[in-house]
């Protein structure tokens, strides 16, 4: 069965009224997946030697010690915080790390994990766009460094590219990181031509599209050019950095997926997962700024897990 990490703390991260990313997120998307029978995976809190995997030492203190400060705002970029955003940032990626054990352990088929604040923009040395500290990059080198997974493949469909998962694993050439995301749009980065260095070169492909894009562009890309290079690679373990904001009607993308090819796209990752990784795979949660549009995505990427 599919696992659930869902630990409601991650709603006591608290960015102001307006703010697209709400704690009513949380309460959306989990609440969409009410009526499924979902396995629960319990809640922990990561500690600093799992924040090291991808973060510098310094970036975590800085991080701690801005929070516990009471500042407004992390000072490395557009990144509001509050008083327990950092007990919800750990816990956001505590119940990821907990999601991996259960998924090698074979106590749940696959699994995604909802937490807030996201993740895919948070590079090793800095916080920014609403993201503190890079869940989904930090599963993947705990499930190679508890696990001992090889090769570990990351596809990330938010409308933004996970611009510090890229930075994270560039040079690194063991996690291939695979992302469709509109262009020009935040964060600015992620142009075809990158594709890694040293090490990593090779183990980059960003598709970048235009605003307007959706189905033909963006499953395309998955089904042409994602399963092409997992035949190359033979990920042993395979995880989605799952942003509903390149869905249609979301209020910070111009993409225009449906909730049918959310489902579709997750049949590819399946098809990944089943085919090089034993079906070990795990879905992090990261933006979606409808309400309605989040909870809908969520709901039909999650039955596609099942």
């Amino acid at each position: 069965m599919t696992g659930l990490a869902a630990d409601p703390v991650c709603k006591e991260h608290l960015t102001g009224p307006q703010h697209p990313e709400q704690p009513a997120r949380f309460d959306a998307a989990v609440g969409a997946l009410r009526d499924l029978k979902l396995v629960p995976i319990p809640p922990r809190l990561a500690n600093h030697d799992e924040l090291a995997l991808c973060h510098s030492q310094r970036y975590i203190q800085l991080a701690e010690r801005e929070i516990l400060a009471g500042l407004h705002e992390l000072s490395t970029g557009d990144t509001i915080i509050s008083p327990k955003s950092l007990d919800a940032a750990l816990r956001a990626t505590g119940g990821a790390l907990n999601a991996v054990d259960a998924i090698v352990e074979k106590r749940v088929s696959n699994a995604i994990s909802i937490g807030r604040p996201p993740g895919h923009h948070a590079t090793a040395v800095r916080g920014m766009g609403f993201c503190v500290f890079n869940t989904v990059a930090i599963a993947a080198r705990y499930a190679q460094k508890k696990h001992g997974a090889g090769r570990v493949l990351i596809a990330d469909w938010d409308v933004h590219h996970g611009n510090g998962t890229q930075d994270i694993f560039y040079a690194d050439g063991s996690v291939f990181f695979f992302s469709t995301h509109q262009s020009p749009w935040y964060p600015g980065t992620g142009p075809g031509s990158e594709r890694g260095e040293g090490k990593g070169q090779g183990m980059t492909l960003n598709c970048p599209f235009p605003a307007g894009s959706g189905r033909k562009e963006i499953l395309g890309a998955f089904q042409s050019q994602l399963l092409a290079a997992a035949e190359e690679i033979k990920p042993e373990f395979v995880l989605i950095s799952a942003g509903f904001d390149s869905r249609a009607g979301d209020p910070l993308g111009q993409f225009l997926l449906t909730d049918a090819d959310f489902a579709d796209l997750t049949r590819v990752m399946r098809e990944i997962a089943d085919k090089h990784a034993g079906g070990r795979l795990l879905s992090v949660l990261e933006g979606g700024y409808s309400l309605t549009g989040l909870a809908s995505g969520v709901r039909s990427h999650v039955e596609a897990l099942q």
